[in-house]
């Protein structure tokens, strides 16, 4: 049970002065501190924190409308470009960065009361699943100490469920809000691509990027993106909100025609299909329609997003020279030196294999063997997603194929860590919305049902949820 509530009952409480937003932010702050084992957060911005909660304090005080989600203590993802701590994307290479700016989702939140607390741990870059691949330290699964949390926004779910916060913010990319949210037992929201303004976030993979919240329920989920969502000046690829907003959540299963993908329950978990048989089962005594659906091209997405994927990576990275920002390397003769050790001594392992692969799909004589093909196939995966969206409202699966996997059981083979995406990274590939919701647990171990609707239909897919997560309580 969460010391929280929901984040509308905590705007209530602080509106009402039953509870200040500056008691907000101290609970919060010593649930991260008496939580620190866990190493969820990189970074506290508990100076800035304390400011911020005794100007929505005053403004109450003064009769003033401090928004809507007044004196809200939040977690951001440490790509985010947030005041008040570095901002690091987890990397020696940005370890002292300090933000001329804030990201717009921040702003947003921000401009309706919100107060961001810390900065979350993450595979350095976004580049992983499981948070390992931070260049600071490995965030612990809230259930199991000795499990992952999933990633790449796995401080951000861990913090989440042990109550540091009432929602944080992830990115997703493949599966990187979804992964750590159905690890965690937590909810993890990825919107339509282009719902939510990408600015002032560092860029993974530009084509597939997405902002989104990580939360306690569907509820609070849409309360977040409600807030966030909308076109951006400062972002050309944003999109209209819808007019309805995200947050009234009245439909019901009834007459729902469901489709549940045939190809994500070969090779899953026994123990895992049962979870979602059963919730399977719930749905359709509710009144929900399920037939099963299949997409011949899904078992190649992770082939094609894990060529795509680090093509873009390799220039959205090639920035970090150690000549503008960040860190750069001490006793070199020239800038050539300069760049190469900056690189080899500032990325990961992974940030440099990732640059590797992207640089070489894009070499000449490999980019229409390996990049363009991965396009063309991608195409395909449009057009199947769109067909069987004409035949069903919604998708359905499991998040992932296991629970939540030994810390360094992965670790020496990046191929069966790559798999771990496998359910995840088409949805990226395709553009449309997804959201993760807990369906049970398997010794102590949280599992995730994935829900899939068409581009745009985001305020109907947090419907389903929100239905779907009242039943599975």
């Amino acid at each position: 049970m969460s010391q929280w509530g929901s984040v509308s009952s905590l705007v209530k409480d602080v509106q009402t002065r039953k509870r200040t937003a500056k008691e907000l932010v101290q609970q919060s702050l010593k649930t991260i501190k008496v939580n620190e084992d866990y190493k969820a957060i990189i970074a506290t911005t508990e100076e800035r924190a304390l400011k911020r909660a005794d100007e929505i304090d005053r403004q109450i005080a003064q009769g003033e409308d401090a928004g809507r989600l007044a004196g809200v203590p939040f977690i951001a993802k440490d790509n985010f470009l947030a005041f008040g701590a570095d901002t690091t994307a987890a990397s020696n290479i940005l370890k002292g960065f300090d933000t001329p700016y804030q990201a717009t989702a921040i702003e947003r939140l921000e401009a309706e009361g919100a107060i961001c607390v810390a900065k979350a741990n993450l595979d350095a870059f976004a580049h992983g699943s499981s948070t390992e691949n931070s260049d600071f330290f490995a965030t612990h699964n809230p259930h199991d100490k000795t499990r992952v949390p999933g990633g790449s926004s796995g401080g951000s779910a861990a913090a989440v469920v042990l109550d540091m916060a009432p929602f944080a913010l992830g990115t997703d990319t493949g599966g990187s809000i979804r992964l750590p949210a159905a690890f965690c037992g937590a909810v993890g929201y990825k919107p339509t691509y282009g719902l939510v303004s990408r600015y002032g976030v560092i860029a993974m993979a530009s084509s597939t990027d997405v902002i989104g919240p990580l939360t306690r329920s569907v509820e609070d989920a849409a309360l977040v993106l409600d807030v966030m969502a909308g076109k951006d000046e400062f972002d050309s690829t944003t999109i209209e909100r819808g007019k309805e907003g995200y947050t009234d959540l009245a439909g019901n299963l009834k007459g729902k025609k469901i489709g549940l993908i045939k190809e994500y329950f070969d090779g899953l978990d026994e123990d895992v299909k049962k979870v979602i048989d059963a919730a399977t089962i719930k749905l359709k005594k509710a009144g929900a329609e399920v037939v099963e659906v299949s997409m011949p091209s899904l078992p190649l997405a992770l082939a094609v997003y894990y060529i795509i994927c680090p093509a873009e990576v390799s220039s959205n990275l090639s920035r970090y020279d150690g000549q503008r920002f960040g860190f750069s390397a001490k006793d070199v003769k020239d800038i050539d030196e300069s760049y190469k050790k900056s690189r080899s001594q500032g990325f990961g392992s992974e940030a440099k294999r990732r640059i590797m692969i992207g640089a070489y799909v894009l070499s000449s004589g490999y980019y229409d063997a390996y990049y363009k093909r991965a396009q063309t196939v991608r195409t395909k995966l449009i057009n199947e997603f769109k067909e069987a969206f004409s035949n069903v409202d919604f998708l359905l699966g499991p998040t992932a194929p296991s629970t939540a996997f030994k810390i360094g059981q992965n670790t020496d083979d990046p191929l069966k860590m790559y798999l771990t995406d496998i359910m995840t990274v088409a949805v990226n590939l395709v553009g449309v919305p997804a959201i993760s919701v807990p369906a049970g647990e398997i010794s102590g171990l949280p599992v995730g049902l994935q829900l899939i609707a068409p581009q745009k239909k985001d305020r109907e897919l947090l419907e389903m949820a929100d239905k779907t997560e009242e039943l599975l309580k």
